[in-house]
């Protein structure tokens, strides 16, 4: 077979190039598994506020809702200055500032609407949270004094702190994948994408210029071998070669991962990517048809690979990407592959109705290989023919 081991030279003489890539991504695959440990929630606990606690009175009814607020709040002395409390807020040293008026017990034990002071961060889901607290406090407090007239302030506080006991237990419901942690495999293989392309459109690319090569091509048409036999061992060397490499970095994860390769997840992950292989396989094909010299393979290697990886999902989350780069990104097989991933990653039931979206996007990357093949032979044999 001379025609499947001159591929094999050409690639054995690129190899140098193509491991660049493969090394940088091993690099990032050993800090993911170094770093990319996930901690299952096994619980809900409130993580307490800091605030600054600024009272112009002091009464039973504020010495208990300051005792009621510890619970959910860290009070943090800030001297009572507006240059003081403003750095303390611009620097996070605190919050939320809360301010009681002078005056105010005894005009809330009167009945009538009080206000309490308040600076805050804006957009603070802590501080939300907070709100909601002093607004409980405050209002059931309020009932009280409507419905039990002529009641003290000591018991009134004895009413709020028996009433203000009652929790609702909070339990963190686990899935059918709790067991398993695919954090790790779902990075892998987004970054597969990357090093996978590269790799494949620098071999690919330099077979298919050996053998566009003019005087190459019109020795091989007078060669005793036939153009059936010529096509077959290329197609074969060029498979060969393609299923390697993806054997090879999927490998990879199971070294880096192995606790989690026998997963459901995984195993879906591991099909998308080989549709994804056969897609950029494909493109690559069609590369080497229009690349006409050497040096432009790393450059068209670069474009081909690292746009698609940024504005598709690998180096930044799909969820973070503007929607119009995404609609961009979906004219291309990396974002589907990405979007497949992503949504492999999250299932925990693998019935036909959860499974739907994967399979539409891995029947979208096969298209792509097919429509990439097509136009790469349509492009070939005019090149024949101009030969």
């Amino acid at each position: 077979m001379p025609v499947f081991k001159l591929c094999m030279k050409i690639i054995q003489k690129n190899l140098s190039s193509m491991m660049i890539y493969v090394a940088v991504f091993l690099i990032v695959a050993t800090l993911l598994s170094l770093n990319g440990s996930k901690v299952q929630e096994a619980g809900f606990s409130q993580e307490k506020t800091n605030i600054a606690f600024l009272s112009e009175e002091d009464s039973p009814l504020i010495d208990g809702f300051q005792a009621e607020l510890a619970k959910t709040a860290n009070f943090v002395e800030v001297p009572d200055e507006t240059e003081k409390l403003q750095d303390a807020l611009f620097f996070r040293s605190v919050s939320y500032i809360l301010r009681i008026p002078k005056g105010f017990t005894q005009s809330f034990m009167r009945g009538e609407d009080v206000r309490i002071e308040k600076t805050t961060v804006p957009n603070s889901v802590s501080n939300a949270y907070l709100d909601l607290n002093i607004n409980q406090y405050f209002n059931t407090a309020a009932l009280y004094v409507k419905t039990v007239p002529g009641i003290t302030q000591e018991d009134l506080v004895r009413h709020l702190k028996a009433d203000m006991e009652s929790n609702t237990p909070v339990a963190m419901k686990a899935d059918a994948r709790q067991d398993t942690d695919n954090g790790f495999s779902a990075n892998y293989f987004n970054y597969l994408a990357y090093a996978l392309s590269s790799v494949l459109v620098l071999g690919i690319s330099a077979i298919m210029l050996v053998f566009n090569d003019r005087d190459l091509s019109r020795r091989n048409f007078c060669s005793p071998q036939s153009a059936g036999k010529i096509n077959f061992q290329f197609i074969l060397a060029n498979l060969v070669f393609t299923v390697v490499c993806w054997a090879a970095m999927v490998g990879f994860c199971f070294l880096f991962d192995h606790r989690n390769m026998m997963t459901r997840n995984t195993v879906y992950l591991v099909l998308n990517s080989f549709v994804f292989t056969l897609s950029m396989s494909s493109i690559s094909f069609l590369i080497g048809n229009l690349l006409k010299n050497r040096g432009a393979i790393s450059a068209v290697c670069n474009v081909v690979t690292l746009g698609p990886c940024f504005i598709s999902g690998v180096f930044v989350p799909q969820e973070f990407l503007n929607s119009t780069v995404l609609k961009i990104a979906s004219f291309t097989p990396t974002y589907w592959y990405v979007k497949a991933n992503n949504q492999i990653s999250s299932l925990a039931s693998f019935s036909f109705s959860s499974l739907s979206e994967t399979y539409t996007a891995m029947l979208i990357e096969a298209g792509f290989a097919v429509a990439f093949f097509a136009v790469s032979m349509v492009v070939g044999k005019k090149k024949r023919m101009s030969s």
